[in-house]
């Protein structure tokens, strides 16, 4: 009876600590503002790049010459550019664009830059050689790596997206990697070893998990930086071709007519910007919450250089 009772109160203070600690991870997430809207933000755009092409009323490549260059009215809230092609439609397939280049791009790159900066966090010898293809490939400016790619492969959504995956993954394999290599030397990394553990199970099953944290921080930052890039190439006109939308190519063609249509220039700059930010602050929402020392040792950081001041 006693044992029973025992495994009882045992089974039911279980019960109250995973209740204790689902809400204290709520308080955390309630109270991370960068993350609450970071995530609100994307999300929106999320929506409208998923759902957006229902809801608009024009096709975003059907041409109208008798209203080129409309400013912002009822007709079209956004005004059309030199073409007569409404640009609330256009922005929101680029919307779609953007977020599904970068979301690939993000997804792609974090699973190769894992496999990569577990595999060279174990092996020496393919730390070396992986390595140092990372740190060749980091050396060169992403945009012009990209460009050099683009102009090698030929201007199509689904090149952009292999371009900028060759661009961010050594930096998320170096990511990986750092982290990886403080959790091999851990004691129960070299306990398993000891017990004759395979390097797949002690890589996938012990090491692996504890450096998603990093991953997932690095994983938005490069969602940010993907859409950047693929604006920029299409700006440039190694990115989406026309007369496919993007914000990219919405600019370029802006840069022509900014005297006679400023909302070409504004409300793409001004959609690149928001989806920028909003994982920007994701980002640092997800860094401070999973790892809430770091944040503690830059409040003290700053205490100490404010008081040195």
């Amino acid at each position: 009876m006693n044992m029973l009772q025992d495994k009882k109160e045992i089974a039911a203070l279980s019960q109250r600590l995973k209740k204790e600690h689902r809400r204290m991870l709520l308080a955390r997430i309630g109270g991370n503002r960068s993350l609450l809207g970071g995530g609100a933000i994307l999300l929106v755009l999320l929506a409208i790049a998923a759902l957006g092409p229902l809801l608009v009323k024009f096709d975003p490549t059907s041409m109208d010459v008798v209203n080129r260059l409309k400013a912002p009215g009822a007709g079209h809230l956004l005004g059309t550019d030199e073409f007569g092609r409404d640009l609330l439609t256009r922005m929101v397939y680029g919307t779609r664009v953007s977020m599904s280049v970068g979301l690939a791009v993000s997804l792609i790159s974090s699973a190769l830059g894992l496999v990569i900066g577990l595999y060279a966090s174990y092996y020496k010898l393919l730390d070396h050689i992986l390595m140092r293809i990372c740190d060749g490939l980091i050396a060169i400016p992403g945009i012009l790596l990209a460009i050099a790619l683009m102009a090698a492969l030929g201007a199509s959504s689904l090149n952009v997206i292999g371009a900028l995956t060759i661009v961010f993954t050594p930096s998320i394999a170096r990511t990986v990697r750092s982290a990886a290599l403080v959790i091999r030397e851990q004691a129960y990394v070299e306990a398993m070893e000891a017990q004759g553990a395979g390097a797949n199970r002690i890589i996938w099953l012990h090491i692996a998990p504890n450096a998603l944290s990093p991953l997932l921080v690095q994983a938005t930052f490069v969602f940010a930086e993907a859409i950047i890039s693929e604006a920029a190439l299409s700006f440039l006109g190694a990115g989406i071709p026309a007369p496919a939308a993007s914000w990219g190519n919405i600019l370029q063609a802006g840069k022509l007519v900014i005297g006679k249509a400023w909302w070409m220039i504004v409300f793409p700059g001004a959609a690149v910007i928001f989806s920028v930010l909003s994982l920007n602050l994701l980002g640092d929402g997800l860094r401070d919450l999973l790892d809430p020392r770091g944040k503690q040792r830059q409040r003290k950081m700053r205490r100490l250089f404010g008081r040195g001041a």
